[in-house]
C-alpha cells in the first residue's frame, strides 16, 4: 500500500503568472500518478495542516508570523523567485503537515511508503528565511517531529539544487544525516564537498557537488561507494526523500542529464535505505517541465511499493561527475560518521 496526498488540496498557492513552480505541476504529478499503473495501492492520505509549534520546531516564529502577515494583505513577493498569494500560507501550512500526517500513518502500519505531490517546495526555506520558491521547509518539519520522538533520520535530497534550507536546519543536529546529489555552481550557491556540519554533528552532512550533464550512473555510483555505508553506520530509523525532478534533462531550470529511468534507481536506492517497510516518506520538490515530471512521478511510485514498473527512458550513463565521487569517497572514508 502507498499513502498519496491529494494534489486538489496544494492548488490555491499562486505565485503568479509565467512562474516556474505553478499549478500545472500538480496536473502532471497527478497524470504520473494515473500512468504510474499501480493506483489500486494507493491509500489517499487525508490533509492536515501543521500547528504553529510544530513549525517553530524549525522555523524561527518571526518567519511564521511574516508567512501570515503577508498572506493576509493579499500576497506579495519575498525575493524575487518567492511569491505569495492570498491563500498560500493555508497551502503552506498544509504542505508542511503533509509530512507530519504521513509519518503517523505509516507509524500505525497503515502502508509501506508514502509519496506526497504538493506544493510549494520547500527544502530551500532556511530556519528564519523562505526563499527559492519555498515558503516554510515541509521535510524539516517531518524530520523534527520524529527527532522529538526519538528517531534518528536520513534525508536524501537529490533535487537538482542544493537544499540550504534542510543543511541550514540540521547543521549542528547529529540526529539528522543529511545527503544531497546537486548540480554545481547552480542556485543557491551552497553544498560544497567540505560542508559537512556543524561542531556537533560533524560528518552528518553529505554533498555531491555534481557538474552539469552527470548522468545516473555517477549518482549509483555515489549510492554504492559512500551514502550506503554512511547510511549503515548511521542507522536511521527513518528515510525522508526530497524528490526533486528538476535534474531531468529537459528541465529548463538546469542542467543535469537525468531520465525516468534514473529517477525510477533513485527511488529505489533511496527507499531501500530504511530499515524496514514503512519508514519511507518522499516529497515533492523540484521538477519544472511538465512532461518530464510526469514521466519521473509515474516511473518513482512502482519502486516505493517493491515493483520493476516501466519508465519511459532507460538510464543514462557516461557523463561527467566521477571525480566528485572519488573526492567523497576519500574525504568519508577519511572522516567517517560515528554514532
Amino acid at each position: 500500500m502507498l499513502l498519496v496526498a491529494g494534489t486538489e488540496s496544494y492548488e490555491a498557492h499562486d505565485p503568479g503568472p509565467g512562474h516556474p513552480e505553478r499549478v500545472a505541476r500538480l496536473g502532471a504529478v497527478a497524470d504520473g500518478m494515473r500512468r504510474a499503473g499501480v493506483s489500486d495501492a494507493f491509500h489517499q492520505l487525508p490533509a492536515r495542516d501543521a500547528t504553529r509549534d510544530e513549525l517553530i520546531r524549525v522555523h524561527d516564529p518571526a518567519l511564521v508570523d511574516r508567512l501570515a502577515q503577508v498572506a493576509a494583505r493579499g500576497g506579495g513577493a519575498l525575493d524575487p523567485d518567492t511569491v505569495m498569494s492570498a491563500e498560500s500560507w493555508v497551502v503552506a501550512q498544509r504542505a508542511a503537515g503533509a509530512g507530519l500526517a504521513a509519518i503517523d500513518a505509516l507509524g500505525r502500519g497503515e502502508a509501506d511508503a508514502a509519496f506526497l505531490g504538493i506544493r510549494p517546495p520547500g527544502h530551500h526555506a532556511t530556519g528564519r528565511v523562505p526563499m527559492g520558491f519555498c515558503l516554510l521547509n515541509n521535510v524539516a518539519v517531518t524530520a523534527a517531529a520524529l527527532v522529538a520522538r526519538g528517531e534518528r533520520v536520513v534525508v536524501v535530497d537529490y533535487d537538482a539544487h542544493h537544499g540550504n534550507g534542510t543543511q541550514d536546519i540540521f547543521w549542528n543536529d547529529p540526529n539528522v544525516l543529511y545527503v544531497s546529489l546537486h548540480e554545481w555552481p547552480l542556485y543557491p550557491g551552497t553544498g560544497r564537498l567540505d560542508q559537512t556540519g556543524g561542531p556537533d554533528a560533524g560528518g552528518a552532512t553529505c554533498n555531491f557537488p555534481l557538474p552539469a550533464g552527470a548522468t545516473g550512473d555517477v549518482y549509483l555510483r555515489a549510492f554504492d561507494e559512500v551514502i550506503d555505508p554512511l547510511v549503515e553506520r548511521f542507522a536511521p530509523g527513518w528515510v525522508l526523500i526530497s524528490a526533486g525532478f528538476d535534474a531531468h534533462r529537459a528541465d529548463p531550470l538546469t542542467g543535469l542529464a537525468l531520465s525516468s529511468g534514473d529517477y525510477a534507481a533513485l527511488a529505489a536506492r533511496s527507499a531501500a535505505l530504511a530499515p524496514a517497510p514503512g519508514r519511507v516518506v518522499v516529497f515533492l520538490e523540484g521538477g519544472y517541465d511538465l512532461d518530464a515530471l510526469r514521466d519521473c512521478v509515474a516511473a518513482t511510485l512502482p519502486v516505493l511499493l517493491g515493483e520493476p514498473g516501466d519508465p519511459a527512458e532507460p538510464q543514462t550513463s557516461k557523463g561527467p561527475g566521477e571525480h566528485v565521487v572519488d573526492a567523497a569517497r576519500l574525504r568519508w572514508s577519511e572522516a567517517p560518521y560515528e554514532r
